[in-house]
């Protein structure tokens, strides 16, 4: 392994929002992220993601990013969620997710006001890069 592939770990704790509705997919970035020095709250759901996200702004606590599922067959899809906390926070920082990289919204994601885009199936290396380059503004 070069010294290329090698991550740092992340050394003071950012938290990041994570919605997704497969439980799979949800746990695996928990898991990725939280390796890596991240403090990761989990949402199954685009309306709870907002929720969440409002509750802790609200509390003094934000979100240094989040990450959000572009297709949710059922329910608030994540581009809905980010409107929604964008409608209240409009710094928010949003890296939207998605297998689908086709979709116009992922391929001109910056004219969306979104700040970064994870394809899905995630590598390790290159999610935490963009979560990371996300975080702090690259």
């Amino acid at each position: 392994m070069s010294e290329s592939d090698v991550l740092p770990t992340v050394t003071a704790r950012k938290r990041i929002l994570v919605m997704d509705d497969e439980a799979s997919i949800l746990e695996l970035t928990f898991r990725m992220l939280s390796s890596h020095g991240f403090e990761v709250v989990k949402s199954t759901s685009g309306d709870a993601a907002v929720l969440l996200y409002r509750e802790a702004k609200d509390a003094g606590n934000p979100f240094h990013a989040v990450i959000l599922d572009l297709t949710v067959p059922e329910g608030m899809s994540g581009i809905e969620a980010f409107n929604a906390m964008k409608v209240y926070d409009p710094g928010v920082k949003a890296i939207l997710s998605s297998g689908y990289s086709h979709e116009p919204v992922v391929l001109n994601y910056k004219q969306y006001g979104i700040a970064g885009v994870a394809p899905k199936p995630y590598k390790v290396k290159d999610l935490v890069a963009t979560v990371q380059g996300v975080v702090d503004g690259i």
